[in-house]
C-alpha cells in the first residue's frame, strides 16, 4: 500500500479535516506512488490561524533577533545538503525529471537558504533628510503571514526560492505545492521540524487549487500571495487578491525568444538553443521555445537542432542514460500533444517528430518526444501560446529590426537568449527586446542572487536576489520631532 502523507499546520502533522485524500503518480510509468491528504477551507484555516499566531504572537518576525532567524535558516540548508540524494530521487519519482537535474535542484534550494540566512542579518532601512527640526527614519518589516503557491515544474526549487526570503524577511508562510508534485514540500516540512523553526512558522498544505489554492487567496488572515504557474490562474488570483488589496507576487508564463545570429558560435549557439526548449521536458516557463534564426545560417542552426532532439535520450529520470523524462501527468501531455496537432493541422512544417520509448515498464508513462517545426508565420498556435512541453517553433529572420520586432510580438515578457559574437549588437538587441531577463551567450541560467520576473503578463514583481527579499518586506517611516 502506497503511504500516506499528512498536512503540516502548527508543527504537527494533522489529518485533514473532510478525511479526503488523492493519488500522487510516478509520470514515468503511471503508477501510484503516495496518497496524499487533500486540504480544504478549515484545514486552509487551521493552518493560516497558526501562522498568523507565531507571526503576532513573537515566534517569530520582529520578536526574533535576525541571528536567530538566520542559524534556522542555515541549519535547514545544511539538512537538505545531507539529504540530498534522497530528496533527488523524490522529486524525480513525483515530477519526471532526470535524476542529475533534481540533485542540482536540491543543492539550489539548499543554496538559497544559505543565501537568505546571509541577507537575515543585513536588512536595513534609510534615513531621508527631512530638515533639521526632525529626523525621519525608514525601517523595513515583514509582510506577515504568506501563502505561497508553487507550480510543478520544479517543485522543492521553486518552494525554498519563495519560503527562503519569506523566512528571512521575518514572515511566517503557508506552503500550498502543486497538488501533482507534493512530495518534496511535504519532506521540507520535514526538515523545518527538525531545523527547529517554530511551531506555525512554516506549514504545509496540499490539495487541487480550488479546494485548497483559493481559501488560501481570499482568507483575511494572510497579508501576501506569492504564486508561480499559470498567466490564466495568475489573473484569477490577481482578481481574488483585490478584495482585500493583498500584496501580489506573480510569476506566470513566457513564450521567450531564442535569437541566433549568422556570427554567433554555432558550436555553443545550437546545444545551448536545444536546452533552452528541450530542457526539464520543455516544462519550463522561460523555455525559449520561438527560434528566430539568421537566414544565411538557418539550414546549419535547423539541421543541428534537428540532431540534437534525436540525441535525446526519453525515459524514466532514474535511469543515468536518460536525458528527458516524462511530463508530469496525462493531462499535460494531451495538452502538448493537441498543441502539436496544431501545429501540423495549421500548416507549420514537421522539421522532426521523435517517438516515445518502446520499453514495457514504461508503457503507463507520460512521454512526449521533442518536436521541432518550422515556420514563417507568427499567427500560427503554436507560435502564440505557451505550450510547456519540448516542442520548438523555428522562424527565419534578415536583420536586428525585424527579430527584435518578431521577438516582442507576443503577450509574454519573461525571458530572451540572443547568440553573437558581437557584443554591440548583443546590447542592441538585450535593449530592445521587452523581456524581464535576457540572456547573451548562454540560455537558462537563473542564478539565485539575481533578478527573476517578467514584463507584460508574464508578471508582477521580481523573486531572487535582493529583489526576492524585498517583496516581503514592507517599508515604515518613523517620523520624530525634534525641536
Amino acid at each position: 500500500m502506497a503511504d500516506q502523507h499528512q498536512l503540516l499546520v502548527d508543527g504537527a502533522w494533522v489529518d485533514p479535516a473532510a478525511g479526503e485524500h488523492f493519488d500522487t503518480v510516478d509520470p514515468a510509468t503511471g503508477e501510484v506512488l503516495a496518497s496524499v491528504a487533500a486540504a480544504g477551507a478549515d484545514d486552509v484555516d487551521r493552518a493560516v490561524t497558526a501562522a498568523r499566531r507565531a507571526f503576532d504572537g513573537g515566534a517569530w518576525g520582529l520578536a526574533v533577533p535576525e541571528r536567530e532567524r538566520a542559524e534556522k535558516l542555515f541549519a535547514l540548508a545544511t539538512l537538505l545538503r545531507r539529504d540530498v540524494d534522497e530528496l533527488a530521487r523524490l522529486e524525480t519519482l513525483d515530477c519526471g525529471k532526470p535524476l542529475e537535474d533534481a540533485r542540482w535542484d536540491v543543492e539550489e534550494a539548499a543554496f538559497m537558504f544559505e543565501y537568505y540566512a546571509g541577507w537575515a542579518t543585513k536588512i536595513t532601512g534609510d534615513i531621508p533628510p527631512v530638515g533639521p527640526e526632525a529626523l525621519s527614519l525608514v525601517v523595513k518589516e515583514p509582510v506577515g503571514v504568506c501563502g505561497l503557491i508553487v507550480p510543478w515544474n520544479y517543485p522543492l526549487l521553486m518552494a525554498c526560492q519563495k519560503v527562503a526570503p519569506a523566512l528571512a524577511a521575518g514572515c511566517t508562510v503557508v506552503l500550498k505545492p502543486a497538488e501533482q508534485t507534493p512530495l518534496t514540500a511535504l519532506a521540507l516540512g520535514r526538515l523545518s521540524i527538525e531545523a527547529g523553526l517554530p511551531p506555525g512558522v512554516l506549514n504545509v498544505v496540499t490539495g487541487t487549487g480550488p479546494a485548497a489554492g483559493e481559501p488560501l487567496v481570499t482568507h483575511r488572515g494572510v497579508d501576501k500571495i506569492s504564486f508561480t504557474g499559470s498567466k490564466a490562474v495568475g489573473q484569477h488570483i490577481m482578481r481574488l487578491c483585490a478584495d482585500d488589496l493583498k500584496r501580489v507576487t506573480l510569476e506566470l508564463g513566457g513564450k521567450s525568444p531564442n535569437i541566433v545570429f549568422a556570427d554567433a558560435d554555432l558550436s555553443e549557439a545550437v546545444p545551448g538553443t536545444a536546452l533552452g526548449i528541450f530542457g526539464n521536458q520543455g516544462e519550463v516557463c522561460s523555455a525559449g521555445s520561438r527560434i528566430f534564426v539568421e537566414r544565411s545560417v538557418y539550414d546549419d542552426v535547423l539541421g543541428g537542432l534537428v540532431d540534437e532532439a534525436r540525441a535525446v535520450t526519453l525515459g524514466s529520470g532514474l535511469d543515468p542514460d536518460v536525458t528527458m523524462g516524462p511530463l508530469v501527468s496525462a493531462l499535460q501531455r494531451e495538452r502538448v500533444e493537441g498543441y502539436i496537432g496544431l501545429g501540423k493541422q495549421q500548416g507549420a512544417r514537421l522539421a522532426y517528430e521523435g517517438t516515445r520509448p518502446d520499453h514495457p515498464a514504461l508503457a503507463g508513462g507520460f512521454f512526449v518526444p521533442p518536436t521541432v517545426f518550422e515556420t514563417d508565420s507568427l499567427d500560427l498556435t503554436i507560435a502564440r501560446e505557451e505550450i510547456f512541453g519540448p516542442v520548438a517553433t523555428v522562424v527565419p529572420f534578415d536583420d536586428v529590426d525585424q527579430v527584435t520586432r518578431m521577438a516582442n510580438d507576443t503577450e509574454y515578457g519573461l525571458a530572451a537568449a540572443i547568440w553573437t559574437r558581437d557584443i554591440g549588437k548583443a546590447f542592441a538587441a538585450a535593449k530592445a527586446v521587452r523581456a524581464g531577463v535576457v540572456w547573451v551567450n548562454d540560455s537558462q541560467p537563473a542564478p539565485s542572487e539575481a533578478s527573476w520576473g517578467g514584463f507584460k503578463q508574464s508578471g508582477i514583481g521580481r523573486e531572487l536576489g535582493p529583489y526576492g527579499l524585498e517583496a516581503f518586506l514592507e517599508s515604515k517611516q518613523i517620523y520624530v520631532k525634534l525641536a
